[in-house]
């Protein structure tokens, strides 16, 4: 199997629309058509239901979808890595760390401070990222290693080593009633029909469902949080990065955050072996 007929094949399958998938790729549909055809006549069974609309999947199809993506994302990463282990080979050493926009700010740059001290340090390239978008990106290859917040993001398949766990808090803007409170539940902070939660954006583009304003940034979020638009919740640890306008109260039911590095098992990285090592110390 050719990776282009997968990467031709999983365009289709996600868009479930020939035309669609042919202007993602930037190609014609004929050829595009034809190459799906090929690889299930290499496959030997039918991967699409052309004769609905939209067009589904079969059996074999979402499959193939599913390992595709995965076989797809291995390549990227390989490709990834490669190029960073070669800069390594000739003394320009560099890491990758993936941090969601705006948190673990303190403890960020605390590391980064000690690390660069270390003999031998490595270039450290941070990748800010939306919400839940971490994983994606150690998975891709684009980043060699991530701070993450179990339980929020999901930690399987990577190594991990844990660096704190705290509570919760409700950013809430200053003067709303509650904010005279000294606790909150998590119950309260969900009917807060004054206040929707944020919507950040998906991989694709879109943003997610809701009322909520659309958010593009940490800073953003917290303009809006204090012009009284919206709230979120966060670890303890964002009192630090919190400005005007805005107040934060303790949810005693929240489930406590974890705060973890993580990285993929099969990583060779002395870089990534030694920023771990300096964030367990501190």
């Amino acid at each position: 199997m050719e990776s282009r007929e997968l990467r031709y094949f999983v365009a289709v399958a996600e868009e479930l629309h020939f035309g669609r998938a042919a202007q993602r790729l930037g190609i014609a549909q004929p050829p595009l058509s034809r190459a799906i055809m090929q690889l299930e006549r290499r496959l030997g069974t039918p991967l699409l239901q052309r004769d609905s609309r939209p067009v589904s999947l079969t059996e074999a199809g979402a499959v193939l979808l599913h390992e595709g993506r995965a076989a797809l994302e291995a390549l990227e990463a390989a490709e990834q890595r490669a190029r960073r282990a070669a800069l390594a080979a000739v003394g320009r050493p560099s890491v990758v760390l993936a941090v969601k926009a705006g948190a673990s700010s303190e403890l960020l740059a605390k590391l980064l401070h000690t690390y660069a001290a270390e003999p031998g340090s490595a270039h450290v390239d941070i990748l800010l990222s939306g919400p839940g978008e971490q994983t994606g990106l150690l998975r891709n290859g684009h980043a060699d290693v991530a701070i993450l917040h179990p339980p929020i993001d999901d930690t399987t398949g990577f190594d991990t080593e844990e660096l704190l766990t705290e509570g919760q808090v409700a950013v809430l803007p200053t003067g709303h009633p509650l904010t005279t409170r000294t606790q909150l539940e998590l119950a309260e902070t969900s009917d807060l029909a004054d206040l929707p939660r944020p919507r950040w954006p998906r991989p694709d583009g879109s943003y997610g469902e809701g009322p909520g304003p659309e958010v593009q940034s940490h800073s953003q979020l917290l303009q809006l949080i204090a012009l009284g638009r919206t709230m979120m919740i966060a670890p303890d640890s964002c009192r630090s990065q919190l400005g005007e306008g805005v107040v934060a109260v303790p949810v005693v039911d929240a489930p406590r955050i974890t705060t973890v590095m993580a990285w993929p098992p099969r990583s060779r990285s002395r870089a990534v072996a030694d920023l771990v090592r300096t964030a367990t110390r501190l």
